[in-house]
């Protein structure tokens, strides 16, 4: 049983490295500087928030995509525009938030003239992809 175990945890371990490696990577191509600041399960059962902050170069974009859970957002510094689904665009500025639901397709634009950076906080299901790129 012991040995079933080791080879589930460490496909499941290779699984996660892998998507967070082609994530990380995947930012640092486009302008997209992410830190990861801490992570922990809570108090519901297969759930974990994330929370990392994430710069974006001046007129870098995000596109459509969406979390196993919820994300709260909080600007810490310059200009960004967020659409989401079936929603007007939004323009936050440092100091502003935005929540947006679990599973609800989403971007992000830096449309300031400087680096933009938001502190995210996430809610999300234990081990799932964190973010799932829209096709």
């Amino acid at each position: 049983m012991k040995k079933y175990q080791k080879i589930i945890f460490s496909s499941a371990l290779a699984f996660a490295l892998t998507a967070f490696i082609a994530l990380a990577t995947f930012a640092q191509q486009t302008g997209i500087t992410r830190t990861n600041h801490q992570r922990h399960d809570i108090s519901v059962p297969g759930y974990e928030t994330i929370q990392a902050s994430i710069a974006f170069e001046p007129g870098v974009h995000f596109g459509m995509h969406s979390h196993p859970g919820e994300e709260v957002i909080y600007v810490l510094k310059g200009t960004f525009e967020y659409q989401i689904d079936g929603e007007k665009p939004v323009r936050l500025k440092a100091g502003d938030v935005l929540f947006i639901p679990a599973g609800k397709n989403h971007q992000a634009k830096n449309v300031g003239k400087n680096k933009a950076v938001e502190l995210a906080t996430y809610i999300v299901e234990k081990g799932k992809t964190l973010v799932v790129m829209k096709p």
